[in-house]
C-alpha cells in the first residue's frame, strides 16, 4: 500500500467518522466539527479520485464537500455578533 493509499484511506476515515457518529447520537449534524470531517474527507478523496481519473466519484466528493464547507460557512455567519 502506497502513501497516496494512506491519503485515500484517511479521507474514508474521516467522512465515516462523521456518518458513524452522527447515526450513533454522539455527533449532530449541525455542529462544526461535522461539517470539517465530511468537508475535509470529501476534498481528500475528490483529490484521490482526480488522480485516479474517477469523474463520477470526483462530482460526488467534491458536492459533498462543498455542501459541507457551505454549512460550515453559514453555521459560522449565523453565530456572528451582530455589532449592535
Amino acid at each position: 500500500m502506497s502513501v497516496f493509499d494512506l491519503f485515500g484511506f484517511l479521507g474514508m476515515v474521516l467522512l465515516l467518522s462523521a456518518f458513524l457518529l452522527n447515526q450513533l447520537k454522539y455527533m449532530s449534524t449541525d455542529t462544526s466539527i461535522y461539517q470539517v470531517l465530511n468537508l475535509v474527507g470529501a476534498y481528500i478523496l475528490t483529490y484521490y479520485a482526480f488522480v485516479g481519473g474517477n469523474i463520477p466519484f470526483i462530482i460526488l466528493e467534491f458536492v459533498w464537500g462543498s455542501f459541507a464547507l457551505y454549512k460550515l460557512i453559514a453555521g459560522f455567519l449565523k453565530r456572528k455578533p451582530s455589532g449592535n
